[in-house]
């Protein structure tokens, strides 16, 4: 016979779910996966099968409007016809805006515009007769005429475009001011047209404009060079004074000598004005400060007497060699060795 159940034991049991009822846990990551990739292939269908919004068509003039809830505005640089957006010549097509290529910046810039307009006032700054005051129509004339030579390719619109943005570039880089009938104008900063002045003009212009210093300048570097050749002149004095002073020496020993050994056609003494035209060419004949320093190397000299003396009725100044013995530490030179010296300016 079976025990009897207890009351608490069956609320127990009944209490309890069934083992059954949810998932095993790989079973719910299964299950989460599967809708995962089921929410993203229906969002991938509605994006593909979603039409972009097509575009508003263009005005044909200002007072069109063409805007509505169905399209989106048309761009600016672009054209839109049957909802499509098709952009300008200079601008390419960027998500749902047009944005510029670069060839109407390559453009404007090839222009040159700055060489012709700074030109014009770096003429007149050289003297030349030049116009430095341009118009918006001068500006336009003569951007026509640069395209003229060379469009680049570019149809009328990007003609167009590349007009506005060199007369923005205008507005930026030129100096604008107004003529007694309150035109506009542009003009070129004067730094800037100085680059554009011939070298040779810039120089001019630099040295009328800093005048007191290219004047100090020049003053201070005469005066050195004029204090640099009067160095350099004594110090070529003193050396030739010193050579022929030497050769003095040498040509007084070498009287003495004959002199005292009895050679009759020799005498002791030697004639200062006939040495000094002996030793001295022509041109230092007339530069007096040269002998005048051989004079005063011989007064210092106690080796050699001066005194005067009459020959054939003129009173002479000579030289007499004193000393006894020879000059061994100088080296004999012959009387012709002086036309190879340094001469004196």
């Amino acid at each position: 016979m079976p025990p009897p159940r207890r009351p608490g034991s069956r609320r127990r049991i009944a209490a309890e779910p069934s083992r059954g009822l949810f998932p095993a846990g790989e079973d719910l990551v299964r299950l989460l996966a599967v809708l995962v990739i089921a929410a993203a292939a229906a969002a991938a269908c509605s994006v593909l099968n979603r039409r972009p919004q097509p575009f508003c068509d263009s005005p044909q003039s200002p007072d069109d409007d063409y805007s509505d809830d169905s399209c989106q505005p048309c761009p600016h640089n672009g054209r839109c016809v049957d909802g499509e957006l098709e952009c300008v010549q200079g601008f390419k097509r960027h998500g749902k805006a047009c944005v510029e290529d670069g060839l109407l910046s390559q453009t404007a810039n090839r222009i040159l515009l700055q060489r012709r307009v700074c030109g014009q006032h770096a003429r007149a700054l050289c003297g030349q007769p030049a116009k430095i005051l341009f118009q918006e129509h001068h500006v336009s004339d003569a951007v026509d005429e640069l395209l003229s030579k060379n469009p680049a390719g570019l149809t009328q619109d990007g003609i167009l475009l590349v007009k506005t943005r060199v007369l923005e570039t205008a507005q930026d880089l030129f100096e604008t001011t107004f003529t007694p009938d309150k035109v506009q104008v542009f003009k070129c900063p004067e730094r800037a047209a100085e680059l554009h002045m011939p070298l040779t003009c810039r120089v001019r212009h630099w040295i009328s404009r800093n005048i007191i210093f290219v004047t100090t300048f020049c003053v201070l570097f005469a005066a050195l060079l004029w204090i640099a050749s009067i160095i350099y002149r004594r110090r070529a004095l003193s050396n030739r004074a010193e050579q022929i002073y030497e050769q003095v020496c040498e040509i007084l020993e070498d009287d003495a000598i004959n002199a005292k050994i009895g050679n009759s056609d020799s005498e002791p003494w030697v004639v200062a004005s006939w040495l000094r035209d002996h030793l001295l060419v022509p041109r230092e004949r007339k530069n007096t400060f040269l002998w005048k320093k051989v004079e005063e190397l011989i007064l210092e000299d106690s080796r050699i007497d001066q005194y005067p003396k009459v020959i054939k009725g003129e009173s002479k100044v000579v030289y007499e060699w004193q000393a006894s013995g020879s000059l061994s530490a100088k080296t004999k030179k012959v009387q012709g060795s002086s036309k190879g010296l340094v001469q004196v300016p």
